[in-house]
């Protein structure tokens, strides 16, 4: 028959064991960087007047961040924060905004300047044909 002292070693010994492999996976909580939704490539997803110069929008539809930081100048990004996939918010002041967790990206290149997300926005190619903005 074990003792006590047997079974509260046991007991101890696979809890830091369980904890250790539960911990395994959580890792810095940054997503993998996506690519634009497949269905998304040589759309028009965006009209060029719809999107103010300094400013953009978001395509909920297609989880994309338009921007427009100077005058015939279009960049997309994808517009689910790094950290934990929450939905940046439109440009304002040159910034885009994880209301989740409060990071903050450059809406020109879409660096991180604030965390705790600490990878980039990705972007996506474009082209403008007209006055659309297509995937490419």
């Amino acid at each position: 028959m074990p003792t006590r002292r047997h079974v509260i070693g046991t007991v101890g010994a696979m809890g830091v064991v369980a904890c250790g492999a539960a911990l395994t996976g959580c890792g810095t909580g940054e997503r993998a960087p996506a690519g634009p939704p497949p269905a998304v490539k040589g759309k028009v997803v965006a009209q060029t007047a719809d999107i103010p110069v300094g400013g953009g929008k978001v395509i909920h539809e297609w989880k994309i961040v338009i921007t427009q930081p100077s005058a015939g100048v279009f960049k997309a990004f994808n517009a689910s924060c790094p950290h934990k996939g929450c939905a940046v918010s439109s440009p304002s002041e040159g910034v885009m905004r994880c209301p989740c967790h409060g990071s903050e990206f450059d809406a020109v290149s879409g660096k991180c300047l604030k965390g705790p997300a600490q990878a980039p926005l990705v972007e996506f190619a474009l082209k403008v044909e007209g006055g659309g903005i297509v995937m490419v």
